[in-house]
């Protein structure tokens, strides 16, 4: 017998399909007039540093990229969660929560940059760009292939670690700023390899955990949640 095409469930699904992968190319062509949009304002006012003029006191650890680490056992995260804490009030800041789907560290990112975690797409797509295109910074960092790293990378749901942390100072021209849990290392700065920022993004690190925005005590902006956050 000839299968009769062009009719019935298939053809809807198809058509189903295309229709969706339409809206998800015309969401993504919205997205970027708006996060062009974002940038130039940002450019044309510049970041006035005042988190950064307020903390300029803090003494910083040398950063070192690295790949994520051994992620500890319930006990020790308590304490780590409970050390975090402590410096957010010692140095009055306080964390926009970030969903804790597996981007939390490109949410973060987004959220400093373009004042939107949900444009985490976007800075994934930026990093994985310099990451690709300047493989003589990261590679010696990344022990394992590194076009396999830079490969699972460009994948939704993958950790961020320090090299991409690295990858996104040098691309966005920025100095992260990054408060810890680590016990002997408490905040620890991310300069991009010119040695040059023209911006500073604040996050927190729960160390191997998750990551959030960091803002001033009482300046923290609202945000809508779509999906579970990490609240310890």
């Amino acid at each position: 017998m000839i299968p009769q095409y062009g009719s019935g469930s298939g053809s809807g699904s198809r058509s189903a399909s295309s229709s969706s992968s339409l809206n998800s190319s015309l969401q993504d062509t919205e997205d970027d007039h708006t996060i062009a949009t974002i940038l130039a304002e940002e450019e044309r006012l510049k970041n006035d540093g005042r988190l950064g003029k307020r903390l300029s006191h803090l003494d910083s650890i040398p950063h070192t990229p690295r790949v994520i680490g051994d992620i500890p056992d319930p006990n020790d995260a308590t304490l780590d969660h409970g050390r975090l804490s402590d410096r957010m009030t010692t140095y009055g800041l306080a964390e926009l929560q970030i969903q804790g789907d597996g981007n939390c560290q490109f949410r973060a990112l987004a959220d400093q940059l373009l004042q939107n975690p949900d444009y985490h797409k976007y800075v994934r797509k930026q990093v994985v760009k310099q990451l690709k295109h300047h493989k003589n910074l990261y590679e010696g960092y990344v022990p394992m292939k590194y076009r396999s790293y830079v490969k699972k990378m460009k994948k939704l749901g993958e950790w961020g670690d320090h090299v991409t942390l690295q990858a996104a100072a040098d691309r966005f021209e920025a100095k992260i700023c990054l408060v810890t849990s680590f016990r002997d290392s408490g905040y620890i700065e991310i300069l991009p390899k010119d040695g040059n920022p023209s911006r500073e993004l604040w996050l927190s690190f729960w160390s191997e955990v998750h990551y959030n925005s960091l803002y001033q005590t009482g300046e923290v902006p609202t945000r809508v949640n779509r999906k579970k956050h990490w609240l310890f």
